[in-house]
């Protein structure tokens, strides 16, 4: 958390309908690196050390409004109803923030990538009105700074430039800080007597400088400050999120040798040493230590994996999985919510669900914790040294005793002695000539058409 000596707070704007998503989910909630992307804006309002953080959401996103209650509190929610521009909206907030005193900055809940530090230099001064600007790629429909010097002169739409102000290319990112009495005073002047009838935030800047107000700009990168409209949108922003992600990890020792392929999450861990192969992909809560190797073709969520164990490929590891040094993982096997201990392994086409695999226990290809009875999740416990042979139903709640044996193909329904073999299948018998003289019966009934 930052260290401040100001008091903080944030006004998250949300409201917008997020139309050009073309989407039942609302806009805000749409994911980037496997979270909200207006939890992404939380997250660096948070990060600031905002003591207060208002979400500002529209009366037709009632998802949205659950989302933020659920994370901040009922206290943290400021409605626009009906919608009428973004000046209107952050007036919206100022009741909820009640007699907050300090600096409050304005972000939105559709710029995922915005962080704590790209926010941090917009604190630097406790006078004035301050926003975040960018040097633009493509300018086009973006609103100008037009800047003298260190000061920021004016916000100018691009509807609304001269050929002058639009061969600008420093733009307005929408974010702004100010004092709060400051700002609530700015707002209350602000008209709508414009093309759309809308209060607009820019409008705070010319109002301050009126006042004699300083008003100042701070820089940002494009990409850090990319909103999100549409869904092609929302994918640029989130290979620009892989980009960095992929580039922090190497960066930290991770071995990828086709780093455009691996996928990572907002909260993804991995350590220095891990090597990653191509077409890995992480959802949330994993955690990969060093010296760990995630084979090909796998996906791991919500999962941890020790240094010197080996995954996949074509693995998937779910919520609860817990792999122990030299545990290995193989092709096709899918492990949820079971702990494998020092050296156990389960090489191919297994599903190990719920329980616990002893150290250097073998699990059989094939092999099957039958852990739901249709109502009901059980546990499967297979000891130290165990060996359960291939194509084996593990019947939960079970236990397979240390050092334990299960010969191939059994459906074993009660627990198992340490050190004994357990069998659980019909004996195989013969009928000698049926095969020859079935096929032959066949053949000719197909000859009759």
């Amino acid at each position: 958390m930052t260290t401040h000596t100001e008091s903080r707070a944030a006004i998250i704007l949300a409201a917008g309908q997020g139309t050009r998503m073309k989407s039942p989910l609302p806009k805000v909630l749409h994911p980037v690196g496997g979270r909200a992307m207006l939890d992404h804006a939380i997250d660096a309002a948070e990060a600031l050390g905002c003591d207060r953080i208002v979400v500002v959401v529209g009366s037709h996103s009632p998802e949205v409004r659950a989302h933020v209650v659920k994370r901040l509190g009922e206290d943290a929610i400021a409605v626009q109803d009906p919608p009428m521009g973004t000046g209107h909206a952050v007036r919206a907030a100022e009741a909820v923030l009640g007699d907050f005193k300090g600096q409050v900055v304005i972000t939105y809940g559709d710029v995922p990538l915005l962080r704590a530090t790209d926010i941090e230099p917009v604190f630097g001064e406790s006078e004035g009105v301050r926003v975040i600007g960018f040097e633009a790629r493509e300018p086009g429909a973006y609103g100008r700074l037009v800047m003298d010097g260190e000061t920021l002169t004016a916000i100018t739409e691009a509807k609304e430039a001269s050929a002058e102000v639009l061969a600008i290319t420093t733009c307005n990112s929408g974010v702004m800080a100010a004092p709060v009495g400051l700002l609530f005073e700015l707002l209350a002047e602000v008209k709508n007597d414009n093309a759309k009838g809308e209060y607009y935030l820019t409008d705070v800047v010319e109002l301050a400088r009126k006042r004699g107000a300083p008003t100042r700009a701070v820089m940002a990168s494009e990409d850090s400050v990319m909103g999100v409209n549409a869904q092609s949108e929302l994918a640029q922003a989130e290979a620009l999120f892989q980009k960095v992600q992929r580039e922090t990890f190497m960066a930290a020792g991770v071995t990828m040798p086709a780093p455009e392929t691996v996928h990572f999450s907002w909260d993804t861990e991995v350590g220095g040493g891990a090597v990653i192969e191509p077409y890995v992909v992480f959802g949330p809560g994993a955690k990969i230590a060093g010296g760990a190797r995630i084979r090909s073709f796998s996906h791991v969520e919500g999962a941890a994996v020790a240094g010197g164990a080996e995954v996949g490929p074509y693995a998937r590891l779910r919520p609860g999985a817990k792999l122990a040094e030299g545990v290995k993982v193989g092709n096709f096997v899918e492990v949820k919510n079971v702990s494998m201990a020092k050296g156990a392994k389960a090489n191919h086409l297994a599903y190990l669900g719920d329980g616990e695999v002893g150290a250097k226990a073998n699990i059989g290809a094939g092999t099957i914790f039958c852990n739901y009875d249709g109502f009901f999740k059980h546990r499967t416990v297979v000891g130290e040294g165990a060996f359960v042979g291939s194509n084996s139903s593990l019947v939960a709640p079970v236990t397979i005793g240390a050092g334990a044996m299960v010969g191939s193909g059994s459906v074993i329904t009660a627990d198992v002695t340490p050190g004994d073999l357990a069998l659980a299948r019909s004996p195989q018998t013969a009928r000698t000539g049926w095969a020859t003289k079935f096929m032959e019966m066949m053949r000719a009934k197909k000859a009759r058409g």
